[in-house]
């Protein structure tokens, strides 16, 4: 097995620990305590747009089930407002509250503050766009080797062995 691969993954887990204890200092920081890293990240990806939970786990990556939950807790909180669509109860649609808005901006002053102290850990916008490019075409590799295994006739012959029982 490739070391090199090894690492890259492990290193993306950590990195995305790393992240999310960086956004919890800031919200420490800022007295808020009310609202989990997690979710300020789902808040700030959110942004100004309007859309479903549905939506949200398609453009953020995250599992729908900890989404629900989490919309729900910042709804309590009042980061977010919801309403029900109206061509389908079951649907939902959340956007972001005044005081949800007043988070965002803090996490987009936060990452202002990360680009310009990366100048001086002498990281470039070269290197981030190299990095970029390369985490976009393994996550498409994922993508793709996922596809594949679902398709596989290993995959077909243990779901049905599963159905079977």
């Amino acid at each position: 097995m490739n070391k090199a691969y090894l690492n890259v993954i492990s290193l993306i887990e950590r990195l995305h620990r790393q992240f999310l204890e960086v956004v919890k200092l800031e919200l420490d920081g800022m007295g808020i305590r009310d609202i989990n890293n997690v979710q300020a990240m789902v808040l700030f990806n959110i942004g100004d747009a309007e859309m479903t939970v549905g939506e949200l786990t398609l453009r953020g990556c995250y599992l729908g089930s900890n989404v629900s939950y989490n919309i729900k807790k910042m709804v309590e909180q009042g980061y977010l407002s919801q309403t029900r669509s109206v061509h389908d109860r079951r649907s939902a649609h959340v956007r972001l509250s005044e005081k949800g808005r007043q988070l965002r901006e803090s996490l987009i002053a936060m990452h202002r503050r990360h680009v310009n102290m990366l100048r001086d850990a002498a990281i470039g916008g070269d290197d981030l766009r190299v990095a970029e490019m390369t985490l976009r075409q393994l996550g498409q590799f994922w993508s793709h080797t996922s596809d594949l295994a679902q398709r596989s006739p290993l995959a077909a012959g243990l779901s049905k062995l599963m159905h079977q029982q």
